[in-house]
This record gives structure tokens, C-alpha cells and sequence, in this order.
């Protein structure tokens, strides 16, 4: 199969992209991708690293505070559509894939003029802009949430779940012991991101002498920014603070309850793995796009939510302890999170593409 793959500016549409063509190599080895992406966002260093070609457009979302900067935006994005057509007319591909972010704008809009076979697919409970426009554009469109579904053409909308969420199922579980952790005791991991989040950092800091008493331990990623902040601190016994895991997905399969952000990927690890989850969505990122998120399983009863706007350490360390010494309610995140669960995601997407193909 030869694919033409986009996404950009964030983990959360990269990922999912890098699941998809992994999902291609190993249903067909001899497959051939090209991957375009913006010049100047992390796809461009993530991405080639993979050994997949990759080819960068100058391209910028548009800005709401300082308008006259769209004159930039808008020339870009006609250059963009001459470029797109050119490398995607060259690289003749079976099927060209947007997995979120402006650029997949012109790669898709380009491929459907071009005649090329389009696929779109949606992380978020919420459709974001770009998706919503190219929904016209596209042959196919997988979400991963039910919600999405009424925001886009049903008649070529399919339910595929996140593709990540088929990776998190195969990664193998890392040992508590190679931490430095109790094999025997509740295991509460703490994580904002590879960046983290100095709201979040700064009630962490103040919960740490409510944490010197718990039977439980607590694995928080700090993030490598934070780090060098705080690393000088004394932390109780059972508090383990690091800056960054490679292989967050490994520890996740041993924790009893997780404390995170909502985004869409860490989204789909904790319910393939059936996470209990304590989430605090970032107020930060477009459209409240993680508030909405979580809110698709606060409704199902499938996990907790505090706001970064209520949140103290007071009401986290009694959050974590309610949920921890209640058998029941951890039964019943675990178990309403199967309402969300498609285990073979990028299986599916796979099937989906090869029969559009035909």
C-alpha cells in the first residue's frame, strides 16, 4: 500500500498518525509512506526518526489576538496547495490520511482534487476546525467517540476508536521494582504531560507532607522543566518524583489510579487499559477540547473529574483516598469504561482504508 499521511503540531495527532502507519508495515512490510507535516512544529523531528518520509510545508493556523498576521497564514496556504498537489501527483499514493492539525487542510483538500482516496480521523469528543471543514472533503471518517459522531456526515462516519489504544494493549508492563516502588502496595501515578503543568506541579509540592502518612505510593512525572525546579526537595519515602518515563504506557498497566490530563491519546491508554482516572483537563488548549473530553466519561460514570480551577491539595489527596479505599467505585470506573473500548483500533482503521482502496 502506498500512503500519504498527515497530522501535525501535537503529540496527540502525531501519535495516533505513527499508529496507523505502524498498523499498515505490519498487516503489509512492503508498504510505502510519505508523511507531510509543518516545517517548524515536533512532527518534524519525531517523525523522520521513524524512518518515514517526511516533507515539511510552511504552515500557521490562524491567529484570533493579532489579525494582521493572517496575511501571512492565507499566503501560506495557497503556496501550500501547489505544493501538496506536486509531492502527492508524485508519490501516487493509494489512499491519503489526515489524523488532525492545520496542515492536513491543504494535503486533503489537494488529494480530493488530485482524485486520491481521502481518510480522515478525529481524536476528540469534538470535532476540531480543521476536520469539521475537511468532513466535505473526505471519502471516510473515523472518531474515536460516539459524541463525535453527530457533528459529521453519518454516512461516512465510522467508529474506530483511537489507534493508540492498540499500541497501550501490546506495550509490555514495566516492574515496580525497576522504580524503586513496593511490588506489594497501591501504586497512584501522577502525570501532566511531557511538559507538565506548574498549576498542577505547584499543589503537588503542597500535598507532599498529606502523602508522608498513605499505605499507598505515588509516582509523579513532574515533567523536565518542573524538575529542575523542585529536584532539590525532600520528598517522603513513598513519593517517588521523576522528570520524564520513557514507556509511560508500561507503568500505567501497574498503577491502581492515575491523576492526568484528558487528551485524547492519554484518553484512549486508560481505557484500553481500563484505568481508574482522576482527571484534571488542561482550561489551556482549543475549545476546551479536554474539559469536553472528559466530560464523555464523567457522563458514563467512567471516571472523575476536578478542574484545574477547584483544584487543591487538599481536595486531590482526599480525591485519591476516597477512590483508593473504595473497592466498589473502582470496580465501576473499571467496568463503565468498557462502554468506550475498541480494543482493535488501528486493526479496524486498517480494514476500513483497504476497503476504501477497493
Amino acid at each position: 500500500m502506498r500512503v500519504v499521511v498527515s497530522a501535525g503540531g501535537t503529540g496527540g495527532h502525531i501519535y495516533p498518525a505513527l499508529a496507523i502507519i505502524n498498523k499498515i508495515k505490519e498487516e503489509e512490510p512492503n508498504s510505502e509512506f510519505l508523511y507531510i507535516g509543518t516545517h517548524n512544529r515536533m512532527e518534524k523531528d519525531i517523525v523522520p526518526k521513524q524512518g518515514i518520509l517526511f516533507k515539511a510545508i510552511e504552515m500557521y493556523g490562524f491567529n484570533k489576538k493579532h489579525l494582521f498576521k493572517n496575511f501571512k497564514t492565507v499566503k501560506c496556504l495557497f503556496k501550500s496547495f501547489k505544493e501538496c498537489k506536486k509531492m502527492i501527483k508524485e508519490f501516487n499514493p493509494d489512499v491519503v490520511i489526515g489524523v488532525g492539525g492545520y496542515v492536513t487542510v491543504p494535503v486533503i483538500i489537494s488529494a480530493k482534487k488530485l482524485g486520491y482516496k481521502t481518510f480522515i480521523h478525529e481524536q476528540n469528543s469534538i470535532p476540531g476546525k480543521s476536520n469539521r471543514f475537511l468532513a466535505k472533503y473526505c471519502d471516510l471518517i473515523g472518531v474515536s467517540f460516539k459524541s463525535s459522531m453527530e457533528y459529521l456526515p453519518k454516512n461516512k462516519t465510522v467508529l474506530t476508536g483511537n489507534p493508540c489504544s492498540e499500541n497501550a494493549l501490546k506495550v509490555p508492563s514495566a516492574t515496580k521494582m525497576s522504580l524503586g516502588l513496593s511490588s506489594n502496595k497501591q501504586l497512584v501515578l501522577v502525570t501532566m504531560g511531557s511538559l507538565g503543568s506548574s498549576s498542577v506541579n505547584k499543589v503537588m509540592m503542597e500535598a507532599m507532607d498529606k502523602f508522608k502518612t498513605k499505605k499507598y505510593e505515588v509516582l509523579y512525572i513532574s515533567g523536565k522543566t518542573l524538575y529542575e525546579k523542585i529536584k532539590d526537595n525532600k520528598f517522603p519515602t513513598n513519593v517517588k518524583v521523576l522528570p520524564f518515563y520513557e514507556g509511560l504506557t508500561g507503568i500505567m498497566k501497574r498503577a491502581d489510579l492515575i491523576v492526568s490530563r484528558a487528551g485524547a491519546s492519554t484518553l484512549s491508554e486508560i481505557i484500553a487499559l481500563e484505568m481508574p482516572s482522576i482527571l484534571i483537563p488542561s482550561p489551556y488548549v482549543a475549545n476546551n477540547h479536554q474539559y469536553i473530553n472528559a466530560m464523555d466519561l464523567i457522563k458514563e460514570r467512567a471516571a472523575i473529574m476536578i478542574e484545574e480551577k477547584d483544584l487543591t491539595s487538599d481536595l486531590l489527596v482526599k480525591t485519591i483516598d476516597d477512590t483508593l479505599n473504595d473497592v466498589v467505585k473502582l470496580r465501576t470506573l473499571k467496568n463503565n469504561l468498557k462502554n468506550f473500548k475498541v480494543d482493535d483500533s488501528a486493526s479496524m482503521i486498517y480494514n476500513e482504508l483497504k476497503e476504501l482502496i477497493k
